[in-house]
Protein backbone atom coordinates (compact mmCIF):
# COMPACT_ATOMS: atom_id res chain seq x y z
CA UNK A 1 0.00 0.00 0.00
CA UNK A 2 2.89 2.31 0.88
CA UNK A 3 4.25 1.25 -2.14
CA UNK A 4 1.02 2.10 -4.38
CA UNK A 5 1.18 5.53 -2.49
CA UNK A 6 4.50 6.48 -3.44
CA UNK A 7 3.64 5.36 -7.37
CA UNK A 8 0.80 7.56 -7.18
CA UNK A 9 2.53 10.63 -5.99
CA UNK A 10 5.26 10.37 -8.24
CA UNK A 11 2.88 10.24 -11.13
CA UNK A 12 1.04 12.92 -9.80
CA UNK A 13 4.19 15.04 -9.55
CA UNK A 14 5.15 14.50 -13.28
CA UNK A 15 1.51 15.28 -14.26
CA UNK A 16 2.15 18.48 -12.80
CA UNK A 17 5.60 19.08 -14.24
CA UNK A 18 3.80 18.27 -17.42
CA UNK A 19 1.54 20.83 -17.34
CA UNK A 20 3.60 23.59 -15.59
CA UNK A 21 5.93 23.17 -18.98
CA UNK A 22 3.10 23.90 -21.33
CA UNK A 23 3.38 27.43 -19.96
CA UNK A 24 4.97 30.47 -22.20
CA UNK A 25 9.00 30.76 -20.54
CA UNK A 26 9.40 34.95 -20.03
CA UNK A 27 9.57 35.75 -23.01
CA UNK A 28 13.98 36.87 -22.64
CA UNK A 29 14.60 33.24 -22.31
CA UNK A 30 12.87 31.43 -24.63
CA UNK A 31 12.15 31.25 -28.53
CA UNK A 32 9.34 29.62 -29.94
CA UNK A 33 9.05 26.67 -32.39
CA UNK A 34 8.62 27.14 -35.71
CA UNK A 35 6.92 23.93 -37.94
CA UNK A 36 9.80 21.38 -38.39
CA UNK A 37 11.49 21.94 -34.98
CA UNK A 38 12.87 25.42 -36.19
CA UNK A 39 13.07 28.46 -33.53
CA UNK A 40 12.09 31.88 -34.18
CA UNK A 41 12.01 34.71 -32.17
CA UNK A 42 8.66 36.10 -31.17
CA UNK A 43 7.27 39.06 -33.78
CA UNK A 44 7.53 41.28 -30.62
CA UNK A 45 10.92 40.78 -30.04
CA UNK A 46 12.14 41.73 -33.91
CA UNK A 47 14.70 44.79 -34.04
CA UNK A 48 15.75 46.88 -37.36
CA UNK A 49 19.03 46.03 -38.67
CA UNK A 50 21.93 48.44 -37.37
CA UNK A 51 22.50 50.53 -39.85
CA UNK A 52 25.61 49.92 -42.00
CA UNK A 53 29.26 52.26 -40.70
CA UNK A 54 31.68 53.35 -43.03
CA UNK A 55 34.86 51.50 -43.38
CA UNK A 56 38.29 52.82 -44.24
CA UNK A 57 40.49 51.96 -47.09
CA UNK A 58 38.27 53.23 -49.88
CA UNK A 59 38.02 56.96 -51.20
CA UNK A 60 34.98 57.06 -53.21
CA UNK A 61 34.00 60.36 -50.70
CA UNK A 62 37.81 61.26 -50.51
CA UNK A 63 37.25 61.48 -54.79
CA UNK A 64 33.99 64.01 -53.95
CA UNK A 65 35.68 66.18 -51.58
CA UNK A 66 38.98 66.36 -53.82
CA UNK A 67 36.45 67.02 -57.30
CA UNK A 68 34.89 70.30 -55.50
CA UNK A 69 37.78 71.61 -53.67
CA UNK A 70 39.82 71.60 -57.27
CA UNK A 71 36.94 72.86 -59.02
CA UNK A 72 36.08 75.78 -56.37
CA UNK A 73 40.37 77.08 -56.97
CA UNK A 74 39.42 76.70 -60.77
CA UNK A 75 35.96 78.91 -60.03
CA UNK A 76 38.14 81.60 -58.24
CA UNK A 77 41.14 81.13 -61.01
CA UNK A 78 38.40 81.90 -63.75
CA UNK A 79 36.66 84.97 -61.92
CA UNK A 80 40.29 86.59 -61.76
CA UNK A 81 40.88 85.80 -65.84
CA UNK A 82 37.11 87.55 -66.71
CA UNK A 83 37.93 90.62 -64.35
CA UNK A 84 41.68 90.92 -65.01
CA UNK A 85 42.27 89.37 -68.87
CA UNK A 86 40.97 92.14 -70.81
CA UNK A 87 43.07 95.04 -68.94
CA UNK A 88 46.64 92.94 -68.84
CA UNK A 89 46.65 90.62 -71.78
CA UNK A 90 43.80 91.72 -74.21
CA UNK A 91 43.77 94.34 -76.93
CA UNK A 92 44.58 96.77 -75.32
CA UNK A 93 46.23 95.36 -72.17
CA UNK A 94 49.68 96.07 -70.90
CA UNK A 95 51.15 92.80 -72.35
CA UNK A 96 48.62 91.76 -75.45
CA UNK A 97 48.66 88.03 -75.56
CA UNK A 98 47.78 88.59 -79.50
CA UNK A 99 51.40 90.48 -79.90
CA UNK A 100 52.97 87.40 -77.68
CA UNK A 101 51.32 84.70 -79.69
CA UNK A 102 52.89 86.69 -83.17
CA UNK A 103 55.87 86.52 -81.88
CA UNK A 104 56.39 83.37 -80.74
CA UNK A 105 54.67 82.82 -84.45
CA UNK A 106 57.62 83.99 -86.09
CA UNK A 107 60.23 82.48 -83.31
CA UNK A 108 59.13 79.15 -84.96
CA UNK A 109 58.82 79.61 -88.62
CA UNK A 110 55.78 82.08 -89.03
CA UNK A 111 53.65 78.54 -88.81
CA UNK A 112 51.29 77.06 -86.31
CA UNK A 113 52.63 74.25 -85.83
CA UNK A 114 53.86 71.78 -83.29
CA UNK A 115 56.42 74.00 -81.61
CA UNK A 116 54.20 76.88 -81.77
CA UNK A 117 52.08 74.31 -79.26
CA UNK A 118 55.04 73.15 -77.57
CA UNK A 119 56.05 76.26 -76.90
CA UNK A 120 53.04 78.02 -75.73
CA UNK A 121 50.10 74.99 -75.46
CA UNK A 122 46.75 77.09 -76.09
CA UNK A 123 43.76 76.94 -77.55
CA UNK A 124 44.00 80.66 -78.44
CA UNK A 125 45.88 78.97 -81.56
CA UNK A 126 42.88 78.07 -83.57
CA UNK A 127 40.52 80.91 -82.42
CA UNK A 128 40.11 84.23 -84.52
CA UNK A 129 42.60 86.83 -83.49
CA UNK A 130 39.96 89.49 -84.89
CA UNK A 131 38.37 90.12 -81.20
CA UNK A 132 41.13 88.42 -78.59
CA UNK A 133 39.19 89.91 -75.65
CA UNK A 134 36.17 88.24 -76.73
CA UNK A 135 38.00 84.86 -77.01
CA UNK A 136 39.63 85.70 -73.32
CA UNK A 137 36.06 86.11 -72.07
CA UNK A 138 34.94 82.75 -73.33
CA UNK A 139 37.53 80.82 -71.89
CA UNK A 140 36.93 82.41 -68.80
CA UNK A 141 33.13 82.11 -68.71
CA UNK A 142 33.24 78.01 -70.26
CA UNK A 143 35.63 77.47 -67.31
CA UNK A 144 33.35 79.29 -64.87
CA UNK A 145 30.35 77.43 -65.97
CA UNK A 146 32.03 73.71 -65.75
CA UNK A 147 34.13 74.58 -62.15
CA UNK A 148 30.45 76.02 -60.88
CA UNK A 149 28.64 72.46 -62.17
CA UNK A 150 31.72 70.16 -60.06
CA UNK A 151 31.59 72.46 -57.06
CA UNK A 152 28.29 72.30 -56.49
CA UNK A 153 27.47 68.54 -57.40
CA UNK A 154 30.97 66.98 -56.67
CA UNK A 155 30.21 65.25 -60.18
CA UNK A 156 32.66 65.10 -63.17
CA UNK A 157 34.03 63.09 -65.67
CA UNK A 158 37.59 62.62 -67.37
CA UNK A 159 36.15 64.78 -70.19
CA UNK A 160 35.06 67.89 -67.51
CA UNK A 161 38.61 67.97 -65.85
CA UNK A 162 39.95 67.61 -68.60
CA UNK A 163 38.27 70.68 -70.07
CA UNK A 164 38.89 72.68 -67.17
CA UNK A 165 42.59 71.92 -67.51
CA UNK A 166 42.95 72.63 -70.91
CA UNK A 167 41.23 76.20 -70.40
CA UNK A 168 43.17 77.72 -67.71
CA UNK A 169 46.14 75.74 -69.52
CA UNK A 170 45.27 78.25 -72.41
CA UNK A 171 45.31 81.18 -70.26
CA UNK A 172 48.44 80.63 -68.14
CA UNK A 173 50.93 80.20 -71.44
CA UNK A 174 49.80 83.09 -72.80
CA UNK A 175 49.11 85.23 -69.35
CA UNK A 176 53.18 86.10 -69.98
CA UNK A 177 54.13 87.92 -66.42
CA UNK A 178 50.80 88.22 -65.06
CA UNK A 179 50.74 84.10 -65.31
CA UNK A 180 54.46 83.51 -63.97
CA UNK A 181 54.12 82.40 -60.31
CA UNK A 182 54.26 78.82 -58.90
CA UNK A 183 50.58 79.07 -57.86
CA UNK A 184 49.76 78.59 -61.93
CA UNK A 185 51.88 75.32 -62.25
CA UNK A 186 50.23 74.27 -59.26
CA UNK A 187 47.06 74.22 -59.97
CA UNK A 188 47.60 72.62 -63.50
CA UNK A 189 48.83 69.93 -61.82
CA UNK A 190 46.53 69.45 -59.65
CA UNK A 191 43.60 69.77 -62.38
CA UNK A 192 45.63 67.27 -64.37
CA UNK A 193 45.70 64.60 -61.28
CA UNK A 194 42.09 65.09 -60.85
CA UNK A 195 41.36 63.83 -64.63
CA UNK A 196 42.30 60.62 -63.23
CA UNK A 197 40.50 60.70 -60.76
CA UNK A 198 36.88 60.60 -62.28
CA UNK A 199 35.42 57.72 -64.86
CA UNK A 200 35.80 58.29 -68.43
CA UNK A 201 31.99 59.27 -69.10
CA UNK A 202 29.66 58.47 -66.15
CA UNK A 203 28.20 61.49 -64.63
CA UNK A 204 27.46 59.84 -60.96
CA UNK A 205 28.94 60.76 -57.81
CA UNK A 206 29.47 57.25 -56.39
CA UNK A 207 29.98 55.25 -60.36
CA UNK A 208 30.34 51.76 -58.20
CA UNK A 209 32.20 50.34 -61.92
CA UNK A 210 35.03 53.32 -61.38
CA UNK A 211 36.47 53.35 -58.04
CA UNK A 212 38.78 55.91 -57.21
CA UNK A 213 42.84 54.96 -58.94
CA UNK A 214 44.80 54.04 -55.74
CA UNK A 215 47.60 55.05 -58.01
CA UNK A 216 45.80 58.72 -58.60
CA UNK A 217 45.66 58.73 -55.12
CA UNK A 218 48.90 58.17 -54.37
CA UNK A 219 49.60 60.97 -57.13
CA UNK A 220 48.02 63.67 -54.86
CA UNK A 221 50.31 62.54 -51.84
CA UNK A 222 53.46 62.98 -54.06
CA UNK A 223 52.35 65.96 -54.89
CA UNK A 224 51.74 67.50 -51.11
CA UNK A 225 55.12 65.76 -50.10
CA UNK A 226 57.33 67.52 -52.77
CA UNK A 227 55.37 70.38 -51.71
CA UNK A 228 55.98 70.43 -48.23
CA UNK A 229 59.89 69.06 -48.69
CA UNK A 230 60.47 71.45 -51.52
CA UNK A 231 59.44 74.72 -49.46
CA UNK A 232 61.51 73.73 -46.40
CA UNK A 233 64.64 72.99 -48.19
CA UNK A 234 64.38 76.24 -50.22
CA UNK A 235 64.45 77.90 -46.85
CA UNK A 236 67.10 76.03 -45.15
CA UNK A 237 69.74 76.16 -47.79
CA UNK A 238 68.24 79.94 -48.44
CA UNK A 239 67.84 83.09 -46.10
CA UNK A 240 69.86 82.90 -42.81
CA UNK A 241 66.79 84.44 -40.89
CA UNK A 242 65.07 80.93 -41.12
CA UNK A 243 67.61 79.02 -39.40
CA UNK A 244 67.80 81.53 -37.13
CA UNK A 245 64.34 81.71 -36.44
CA UNK A 246 63.60 85.47 -37.22
CA UNK A 247 62.33 85.44 -40.99
CA UNK A 248 58.59 85.72 -39.37
CA UNK A 249 59.86 89.31 -37.52
CA UNK A 250 59.74 90.47 -41.09
CA UNK A 251 57.78 88.12 -43.29
CA UNK A 252 53.87 89.13 -42.74
CA UNK A 253 55.11 92.96 -42.91
CA UNK A 254 56.45 92.88 -45.90
CA UNK A 255 54.80 89.84 -47.70
CA UNK A 256 51.86 87.60 -46.51
CA UNK A 257 49.96 90.19 -45.39
CA UNK A 258 49.26 93.36 -48.02
CA UNK A 259 49.38 92.73 -52.29
CA UNK A 260 47.28 89.68 -52.42
CA UNK A 261 47.91 87.38 -49.96
CA UNK A 262 49.38 84.84 -52.01
CA UNK A 263 46.71 84.38 -54.24
CA UNK A 264 44.59 80.97 -53.99
CA UNK A 265 47.71 79.52 -53.09
CA UNK A 266 47.37 78.16 -49.49
CA UNK A 267 44.07 77.00 -50.38
CA UNK A 268 45.50 75.17 -53.50
CA UNK A 269 47.98 73.23 -50.97
CA UNK A 270 45.11 72.00 -48.79
CA UNK A 271 44.04 69.91 -51.86
CA UNK A 272 46.39 66.82 -52.36
CA UNK A 273 46.26 67.03 -48.69
CA UNK A 274 43.40 65.82 -48.76
CA UNK A 275 44.14 62.50 -50.65
CA UNK A 276 45.87 61.41 -47.20
CA UNK A 277 42.46 60.96 -45.30
CA UNK A 278 39.71 57.97 -46.74
CA UNK A 279 36.07 57.78 -46.63
CA UNK A 280 35.39 56.85 -42.85
CA UNK A 281 37.66 60.01 -41.83
CA UNK A 282 35.46 62.21 -44.35
CA UNK A 283 32.28 60.69 -43.19
CA UNK A 284 31.53 63.36 -41.20
CA UNK A 285 30.68 65.60 -44.17
CA UNK A 286 27.72 63.65 -46.08
CA UNK A 287 24.70 63.01 -45.21
CA UNK A 288 23.66 59.68 -44.18
CA UNK A 289 20.21 59.75 -45.83
CA UNK A 290 19.16 57.10 -48.44
CA UNK A 291 20.16 57.02 -51.22
CA UNK A 292 23.18 59.92 -50.85
CA UNK A 293 26.92 59.54 -51.47
CA UNK A 294 27.50 58.17 -48.44
CA UNK A 295 24.65 55.53 -48.09
CA UNK A 296 25.76 53.97 -51.42
CA UNK A 297 29.27 53.73 -49.86
CA UNK A 298 28.53 51.95 -47.22
CA UNK A 299 26.56 49.55 -49.66
CA UNK A 300 29.11 48.97 -51.68
CA UNK A 301 31.75 48.31 -48.82
CA UNK A 302 29.51 46.07 -47.59
CA UNK A 303 28.85 44.13 -50.55
CA UNK A 304 32.44 43.92 -51.19
CA UNK A 305 33.11 42.62 -47.94
CA UNK A 306 31.39 39.53 -48.84
CA UNK A 307 32.51 39.02 -51.67
CA UNK A 308 30.41 40.98 -54.14
CA UNK A 309 32.23 42.46 -56.73
CA UNK A 310 30.86 43.93 -60.06
CA UNK A 311 31.64 41.86 -63.13
CA UNK A 312 34.94 43.33 -64.96
CA UNK A 313 34.41 45.05 -67.94
CA UNK A 314 36.44 46.24 -71.12
CA UNK A 315 35.99 49.89 -69.66
CA UNK A 316 36.97 49.09 -66.08
CA UNK A 317 40.20 47.38 -68.13
CA UNK A 318 40.82 50.29 -69.76
CA UNK A 319 40.88 52.56 -66.83
CA UNK A 320 43.06 50.64 -65.22
CA UNK A 321 45.33 50.69 -68.04
CA UNK A 322 45.40 54.50 -68.36
CA UNK A 323 45.78 54.80 -64.76
CA UNK A 324 48.75 52.69 -64.65
CA UNK A 325 50.35 54.74 -67.72
CA UNK A 326 49.70 58.02 -65.65
CA UNK A 327 51.35 56.66 -63.09
CA UNK A 328 53.79 55.65 -65.02
CA UNK A 329 54.56 58.97 -66.40
CA UNK A 330 54.42 60.97 -63.27
CA UNK A 331 57.31 59.03 -62.05
CA UNK A 332 59.26 59.70 -65.22
CA UNK A 333 58.98 63.30 -65.02
CA UNK A 334 59.76 63.31 -61.03
CA UNK A 335 63.27 62.43 -62.25
CA UNK A 336 64.54 65.93 -62.52
CA UNK A 337 61.97 67.55 -60.24
CA UNK A 338 64.10 64.77 -57.51
CA UNK A 339 67.48 65.53 -58.57
CA UNK A 340 66.55 69.03 -58.19
CA UNK A 341 65.08 68.63 -54.56
CA UNK A 342 68.46 66.61 -53.99
CA UNK A 343 70.57 69.38 -55.31
CA UNK A 344 72.51 72.20 -53.18
CA UNK A 345 71.34 74.67 -55.60
CA UNK A 346 67.72 73.82 -55.86
CA UNK A 347 65.73 76.02 -57.68
CA UNK A 348 61.77 76.68 -56.91
CA UNK A 349 58.27 77.51 -58.88
CA UNK A 350 60.38 75.57 -62.19
CA UNK A 351 58.25 73.17 -64.47
CA UNK A 352 60.96 70.83 -66.36
CA UNK A 353 57.76 70.25 -69.39
CA UNK A 354 55.56 72.59 -71.21
CA UNK A 355 52.43 71.12 -70.03
CA UNK A 356 53.76 71.55 -66.01
CA UNK A 357 52.73 67.81 -64.99
CA UNK A 358 55.05 67.67 -62.74
CA UNK A 359 56.92 70.57 -61.02
CA UNK A 360 59.01 72.37 -58.56
CA UNK A 361 57.68 74.18 -55.67
CA UNK A 362 59.16 76.20 -53.06
CA UNK A 363 58.68 80.00 -51.84
CA UNK A 364 60.34 82.68 -49.66
CA UNK A 365 63.75 81.11 -49.81
CA UNK A 366 64.82 84.40 -49.20
CA UNK A 367 62.95 87.42 -47.47
CA UNK A 368 63.17 90.97 -47.69
CA UNK A 369 63.30 92.78 -44.84
CA UNK A 370 61.62 96.42 -45.97
CA UNK A 371 58.59 97.08 -47.57
CA UNK A 372 59.29 99.23 -50.44
CA UNK A 373 56.61 100.69 -52.74
CA UNK A 374 56.17 102.53 -56.10
CA UNK A 375 53.67 105.50 -55.25
CA UNK A 376 52.34 106.28 -59.16
CA UNK A 377 51.77 110.53 -58.50
CA UNK A 378 49.85 112.85 -61.22
CA UNK A 379 50.11 116.53 -61.42
CA UNK A 380 47.92 119.17 -64.08
CA UNK A 381 50.89 121.63 -63.27
CA UNK A 382 52.76 122.46 -66.96
CA UNK A 383 55.91 122.20 -65.22
CA UNK A 384 56.82 118.97 -63.24
CA UNK A 385 59.69 120.99 -61.81
CA UNK A 386 57.19 124.02 -60.23
CA UNK A 387 57.40 123.71 -56.48
CA UNK A 388 53.64 124.99 -56.26
CA UNK A 389 52.84 121.81 -58.17
CA UNK A 390 50.44 119.64 -56.51
CA UNK A 391 50.69 115.87 -57.41
CA UNK A 392 47.86 113.48 -55.93
CA UNK A 393 48.50 109.93 -55.55
CA UNK A 394 47.06 106.57 -57.48
CA UNK A 395 45.83 104.36 -55.09
CA UNK A 396 45.90 100.51 -56.46
CA UNK A 397 43.25 98.13 -54.65
CA UNK A 398 45.52 96.41 -52.27
CA UNK A 399 48.64 97.34 -52.55
CA UNK A 400 49.36 99.99 -49.45
CA UNK A 401 49.45 103.65 -50.74
CA UNK A 402 47.57 105.62 -48.25
CA UNK A 403 48.77 105.82 -44.77
CA UNK A 404 45.49 105.38 -43.12
CA UNK A 405 44.51 102.28 -45.49
CA UNK A 406 44.21 99.00 -43.52
CA UNK A 407 45.86 96.59 -45.28
CA UNK A 408 43.09 94.43 -47.52
CA UNK A 409 42.72 90.71 -46.99
CA UNK A 410 41.07 89.16 -50.03
CA UNK A 411 42.53 85.81 -50.39
CA UNK A 412 41.55 83.56 -52.72
CA UNK A 413 41.18 86.36 -54.82
CA UNK A 414 44.09 87.89 -56.37
CA UNK A 415 45.32 91.20 -57.85
CA UNK A 416 47.73 90.71 -60.66
CA UNK A 417 48.96 94.13 -60.74
CA UNK A 418 49.26 94.67 -57.56
CA UNK A 419 51.09 91.56 -57.36
CA UNK A 420 53.06 92.40 -59.73
CA UNK A 421 54.13 96.37 -58.29
CA UNK A 422 55.69 94.17 -55.19
CA UNK A 423 58.03 92.89 -57.26
CA UNK A 424 58.86 96.04 -59.50
CA UNK A 425 59.39 97.77 -56.07
CA UNK A 426 62.89 96.44 -55.50
CA UNK A 427 63.93 95.95 -58.81
CA UNK A 428 64.25 99.03 -61.44
CA UNK A 429 61.91 100.57 -63.97
CA UNK A 430 64.36 99.23 -66.90
CA UNK A 431 63.71 95.54 -65.70
CA UNK A 432 60.32 96.32 -65.42
CA UNK A 433 59.73 98.03 -68.32
CA UNK A 434 55.91 97.25 -68.05
CA UNK A 435 55.46 100.04 -65.31
CA UNK A 436 56.17 103.10 -67.67
CA UNK A 437 53.52 101.74 -70.10
CA UNK A 438 51.35 101.75 -67.12
CA UNK A 439 52.27 105.22 -66.46
CA UNK A 440 51.61 106.57 -69.80
CA UNK A 441 48.15 104.72 -69.85
CA UNK A 442 47.20 106.64 -66.79
CA UNK A 443 48.67 109.93 -68.89
CA UNK A 444 45.94 109.19 -71.07
CA UNK A 445 43.02 108.26 -68.41
CA UNK A 446 42.88 105.44 -70.45
CA UNK A 447 39.89 103.46 -68.51
CA UNK A 448 41.06 99.72 -69.51
CA UNK A 449 44.14 100.35 -66.89
CA UNK A 450 42.48 101.69 -64.75
CA UNK A 451 39.89 99.85 -64.17
CA UNK A 452 42.67 97.38 -61.98
CA UNK A 453 43.03 100.78 -59.50
CA UNK A 454 40.96 101.82 -56.77
CA UNK A 455 41.05 105.25 -56.82
CA UNK A 456 41.86 107.88 -60.09
CA UNK A 457 42.70 110.91 -58.85
CA UNK A 458 41.67 112.56 -62.03
CA UNK A 459 38.28 110.85 -62.37
CA UNK A 460 35.88 113.16 -64.64
CA UNK A 461 39.21 115.74 -65.26
CA UNK A 462 41.17 116.19 -67.36
CA UNK A 463 43.99 113.71 -67.82
CA UNK A 464 47.24 114.95 -65.49
CA UNK A 465 50.02 116.67 -67.65
CA UNK A 466 53.06 114.51 -65.88
CA UNK A 467 53.15 111.39 -64.28
CA UNK A 468 56.27 110.26 -61.97
CA UNK A 469 56.85 107.40 -59.86
CA UNK A 470 57.79 107.91 -56.09
CA UNK A 471 60.03 104.95 -54.14
CA UNK A 472 59.03 104.76 -50.24
CA UNK A 473 59.97 102.54 -47.13
CA UNK A 474 56.83 101.30 -45.77
CA UNK A 475 56.67 99.81 -42.41
CA UNK A 476 53.64 99.11 -39.84
CA UNK A 477 52.91 101.65 -37.29
CA UNK A 478 53.16 100.83 -33.53
CA UNK A 479 49.94 99.85 -31.71
CA UNK A 480 49.61 102.54 -29.18
CA UNK A 481 51.86 104.67 -31.12
CA UNK A 482 51.44 108.59 -32.32
CA UNK A 483 50.65 107.28 -35.94
CA UNK A 484 48.00 104.74 -34.36
CA UNK A 485 46.54 107.19 -32.61
CA UNK A 486 45.84 109.35 -35.71
CA UNK A 487 44.54 106.28 -37.42
CA UNK A 488 47.28 105.09 -39.73
CA UNK A 489 48.26 101.45 -40.28
CA UNK A 490 51.69 102.78 -42.44
CA UNK A 491 54.77 105.20 -41.77
CA UNK A 492 56.23 105.94 -44.79
CA UNK A 493 59.79 107.41 -45.48
CA UNK A 494 60.98 108.52 -49.03
CA UNK A 495 63.85 106.84 -50.75
CA UNK A 496 63.55 108.80 -53.94
CA UNK A 497 62.33 108.74 -57.42
CA UNK A 498 61.49 105.41 -59.25
CA UNK A 499 61.06 107.01 -62.64
CA UNK A 500 61.33 110.54 -63.55
CA UNK A 501 58.20 112.46 -64.28
CA UNK A 502 56.82 111.50 -68.15
CA UNK A 503 54.49 113.25 -70.70
CA UNK A 504 52.84 111.53 -73.21
CA UNK A 505 55.15 113.08 -75.64
CA UNK A 506 58.37 112.37 -74.39
CA UNK A 507 56.81 108.65 -74.28
CA UNK A 508 56.03 108.51 -77.79
CA UNK A 509 59.78 106.98 -78.97
CA UNK A 510 60.22 104.99 -76.04
CA UNK A 511 56.60 103.13 -76.95
CA UNK A 512 57.62 103.05 -80.43
CA UNK A 513 60.49 101.38 -79.84
CA UNK A 514 58.83 98.16 -78.14
CA UNK A 515 55.51 97.73 -80.38
CA UNK A 516 53.67 99.49 -78.00
CA UNK A 517 50.73 101.70 -78.74
CA UNK A 518 51.03 105.24 -77.98
CA UNK A 519 47.99 105.14 -75.26
CA UNK A 520 46.94 109.02 -76.86
CA UNK A 521 45.43 107.02 -79.25
CA UNK A 522 42.62 106.03 -76.80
Amino acid sequence: AASLSNMQKEETSLRKRRFDSSKPEPEHAFTRKRTGGEREQPPEEKSEAEPLLLQPGTFWLTRIVLLRCIAFIYFVAFIVALNQNKQLIGERGLMPCKQYLREVKRYVGGKINMDALSYAPTVLWFLDWSDMDTNLDNIALIGLGLSTFVLLTGIANMIVMALLWILYHSLVNVGQLWYSFGWESQLLETGFLGIFLCPLWSLRQVPQHSPPSRITIWTFRWLIFRIMLGAGLIKIRGDRCWRDLTCMDYHYEVTLIVSGNLSFLNWLTIVPSIACFDDKSLGFLFSSAEGKAKQLVTKIQSQEASGQKPDPTLGMLIRRVVNVSMGLLIAYLSVPVVLNLLSSKQIMNTSFNPLRIVNTYGAFGSITKERTEVVFQGTSSPDHSDPTAVWEEYDFNCKPGSLNRRPCLISPYHYRLDWLMWFAAFQTYEQSEWVIQLAGRFLANDTVALSLIAHNPFEGREPPRWIRGEHFRYKFSDPGGSHAAQGKWWIRKRIGPYFPPLNLGGLRKYFESRNWPHPDIH
